[in-house]
């Protein structure tokens, strides 16, 4: 056992916090053990030199660990728990479920082509992005764990039955960026030199195996792909609610976002009209009904779109907002940042671009000093003239802005360091993705209603464009699987309703169907964070006080909304 996971055991209250602490200690253990990739996500690294056993039998031992924990956890007497162990119980149990109903309901094994990639090269990646280790050992255990990866292939040939076309066909394309990384990507990340590094010999046998693979998708899985890709509404409502963990249904989220992209559009219009004779000083407004309102929004946009960077100066552009952003937020008082500073801004790897312009690569829960990385892509280098024009317009200079407040500071990067700063183990590698997700789209709208950008009305209506799309995510989401929405639909919906631009909606169907209930974790973690704001800000009146207000949010870790207001009501009666 590690010595972090020893010190979980030292941080519980009492005797049947104790118990939980042991539980999670002892499930942490055999979790890493028997699925390495994992542990080196998680920043523990002492199985860095293997692989997990993707084979018939090595899930079922997956399976019997989780189904054995969710037994000791039902042993347990919850009343005897702190309230911080029972909040900590809740989110330790409904994990376990959430994976059992996955293994109960998705034969995910059989019809996602797509988890066997991740192995084949983020497994990799992740030994050089996320670890604090001397290079020379990262080296040994990527040499080492590159030469197992040839069992991921032969477990995904024995197990792949009838996927749906679109998952072999987004297989296809990252299995060709996998090639490329073991190619040229591993030296660019590692640091080593072809010519003399330890990783060349079994890179080059990785190639070989990539490019039978390839075939094999191709020329066998692709014919028979015929599987369905829609989760359909049963299935849809039971994983949203398990996804969420926030007490909203799947039609009450659909219903929330309906009505929320309607005020969101009014509100875009109302700042529209104000632009308008900035953008066409000679031309009539159009008419103020439905249609004209809309036409109004988008040459509006079209207009200020074309104020964006050149791709050469995407990361510069990045670091100088960076800067401008920390210090607006240090003066307003939004919350204090982390220090040190470990985000650095980096340049996206070419092997992992094309699917996005920016992410952010937090440090692992286990191995916190590392570096989190806020990854600027600029256009890949097949791209024509047109296809890099409209991206550098979807994310003109003004999105950089709102990108970088979602991904860095205070989103993202800063909340994240918050949770990777609370005790409980549990917590910090049990994360939800509502709270998360929804903590950076609140921060957008927040920044500017502090003041970020002077009231700069182009600033607004791309924030107010950036938030509709995460409304707009979930309604794609709910009508991609629960009815039978087609591609053109889908289109019409996120280009004519939502202002995106073609390309960035193309990326976004292909999304909806790989990655059901994601999708929404934006909008419902948003609006959880929004209306807990407007509450609490409602009953402390006058002594309610935005940067201490922020801080107690963002100290109890990464929980599902459901738990957040009585954890920062009980953290607003101490001192800051």
């Amino acid at each position: 056992m590690s010595s972090l996971l020893v010190l979980s055991l030292v941080l519980a209250a009492g005797p049947e916090d104790a118990k939980l602490e042991a539980a999670f200690s002892t499930y942490l253990a055999k979790l890493c053990e028997q699925r390495p990739a994992t542990a080196t996500a998680l920043g523990e690294h002492a199985h860095d030199h293997r692989i997990d056993d993707l084979s018939a039998e090595g899930r079922k031992t997956r399976e019997g660990l989780t189904r054995e924990t969710l037994k000791v956890l039902n042993g347990l007497d919850e009343a005897k728990l702190s309230p911080a162990s029972k909040v900590d119980l809740d989110i330790f149990r409904m994990s376990l479920r959430r994976e059992l109903w996955a293994s109960e309901n998705l034969d995910v094994w059989a019809n996602d082509p797509l988890l066997f990639n991740e192995f084949l090269s983020d497994s990799v990646y992740q030994i050089f992005a996320s670890s604090t280790l001397p290079r020379e050992r990262n080296v040994r255990n990527a040499v080492a764990r590159i030469a197992q990866l040839p069992t991921v292939i032969d477990a995904a040939k024995a197990s792949l039955k009838n996927p749906p076309k679109v998952t072999v066909e987004t297989a296809i394309a990252r299995n060709k960026g996998a090639i490329a990384f073991y190619s040229t990507g591993i030296y660019e990340l590692s640091g080593e030199k072809p010519g003399s590094s330890p990783l060349k010999p079994v890179c080059d046998k990785m190639i070989t195996a990539l490019k039978d693979y390839q075939t094999f998708l191709e020329k066998e899985l692709l014919p028979r792909a015929t599987g369905d890709w829609r989760l359909g509404r049963t299935k849809f409502a039971a994983k949203l609610e398990l996804e969420l963990d926030a007490g909203r249904s799947a039609d009450e989220v659909l219903a929330d976002a309906e009505a929320e992209a309607e005020r969101v559009t009014r509100e875009m219009a109302v700042v529209a009209r104000q632009l308008w004779h900035r953008a066409y000083p000679k031309v009539p407004l159009p008419a103020d009904d439905e249609a004209g309102r809309r036409e109004t929004v988008s040459k509006v946009l079209a207009h200020f779109n074309k104020d964006h960077g050149k791709p050469e100066e995407l990361m510069a552009e990045a670091k100088a907002l960076s800067t401008k952003i920390r210090a607006f937020i240090t003066a307003k008082d939004i919350l204090r940042l982390p220090d040190p500073d470990r985000c650095q801004i980096i340049e996206m790897p070419e092997f992992q671009r094309g699917f996005s312009l920016a992410y952010l690569n937090p440090a692992p829960p286990l191995d916190p000093r590392a570096s989190s990385y806020y990854a600027i892509s600029p256009p890949p280098a097949g791209w024509d003239a047109r296809r890099v024009e409209s991206l550098l317009q979807e994310y003109n200079r003004a999105m950089m802005a709102i990108l970088t407040i979602h991904e860095a500071y205070p989103g993202h990067y800063v909340q994240l360091e918050y949770s990777n700063r609370h005790p409980s183990f549990i917590r910090k590698v049990l994360q939800s993705g509502v709270f998360i997700e929804g903590w950076a789209v609140y921060t957008e709208q927040m920044m500017l209603d502090q003041g970020y950008g002077d009231g700069d009305l182009v600033l607004r209506l791309n924030q107010l464009k950036f938030y509709l799309r995460a409304v707009i995510n979930a309604i794609l989401d709910h009508h991609m699987h629960c009815k039978d929405m087609t591609d053109e639909q889908a289109m019409k919906l996120l280009v004519g309703r939502g202002f995106q631009s073609e390309g960035e909606a193309l990326g976004k169907v292909v999304r909806a169907k790989l990655s059901s209930c994601q999708l929404s974790t934006y909008f419902v973690g948003r609006m959880a964070w929004y209306r807990l704001r407007q509450t609490v800000q409602r009953e402390m009146g006058d002594k309610f006080d935005l940067g201490r207000y922020h801080e107690a949010c963002l100290s109890h870790g990464s929980v599902p909304m459901k738990h957040v207001p009585v954890l920062v009501r009980e953290r607003l009666k101490l001192p800051r």
